[in-house]
């Protein structure tokens, strides 16, 4: 059986949060860098762009593009081909050598390869970046068509079940900061944009270690995850499997998913906590 590593596509996810002008922060910050990491961003996911796209993009001036792309190309973090411009894979660099030093990507390697194959599924961890939920790994198993979310790919924790064990699972002021400055959106007709809803499955989800996303942010896919919890009980990651959404109703009955899903997270626990 082969198994392959969800590595990001040039597909542009709309759905993430771009970083907003200097004027909209409520703290002071260096106008320059931010307006730097604006045209990353906004090159993210892109094959090519041109400056004066950016410019229009952005509402910035050509001439300040330019010197943006110009001093990041001269760093190695922008390449020029043929007049128009694209991040460098060096950005690469930068992330593995983070997730690298990970104790949790380190221990979870193995067992969510088995859980794929088990499965035949796409397992992922997920771990929570300030307010957005990340995908550490993901890995699918040959027989699970390719899917549309990847490695590194920022998700909002509400509506996705890795998002949503994570939550169950953070320390109650920590979790009331999030949802209290959380923007309720329906990605999908399945979304919860109730607050007091979400909050009551979020206590069903610590009550059972189990989370569901049932084509609450991709309409075609269905989810389901546990909690990896730290010594003291609270989440530092989630453990997830995800399939299309028939075949995820069609195969619940021959597969005990929470079960394994459940078995996968508290090896990787006892393994992080050693």
């Amino acid at each position: 059986m082969n198994i392959f590593i969800v590595l990001a596509t040039d597909r542009y996810d709309v759905s993430r949060q771009l970083i907003p002008n200097p004027d909209k922060f409520e703290d002071p910050v260096a106008r320059t860098t931010v307006t730097s990491f604006r045209v990353i961003d906004a090159m993210a996911g892109r094959e090519s762009v041109g400056v004066s796209e950016l410019a229009d993009e952005l509402s910035l001036q050509s001439g300040t593009i330019h010197k943006h792309l110009t001093t990041l190309e001269r760093l190695g973090y922008v390449v020029k081909e043929n007049r128009r411009y694209r991040l460098s894979v060096r950005f690469m660099e930068l992330g593995g050598g983070v997730r690298a030093r990970m104790k949790l990507y380190k221990v979870a390697h193995k067992p969510l390869k088995k859980l794929a194959e088990a499965t035949g599924k796409v397992a992922s961890i997920m771990i929570k970046e300030g307010t957005r939920g990340v995908y550490l790994v993901r890995i699918r198993d040959e027989v699970e068509p390719k899917t549309e979310l990847f490695e590194g790919e920022h998700v909002p924790l509400p509506a996705t079940a890795g998002g949503k064990a994570i939550l169950a699972y953070l320390p109650e002021e920590e979790r009331d900061a999030i949802l209290d400055n959380y923007e309720m959106t329906d990605y999908t007709e399945s979304t919860i944009t109730d607050k007091d809803a979400l909050r009551d499955e979020l206590q069903s989800v610590r009550d059972d270690r189990l989370a569901h996303d049932m084509g609450e942010f991709n309409p075609e896919r269905h989810c389901i995850a546990g909690p990896i919890t730290d010594a003291d009980r609270n989440a530092i990651g989630a453990v997830t499997i995800s399939g299309p959404a028939d075949r995820m109703r069609t195969e619940s009955s021959e597969y005990d998913y929470p079960s394994i899903v459940g078995s996968t997270a508290s090896s990787i626990r006892g393994k992080v906590i050693q």
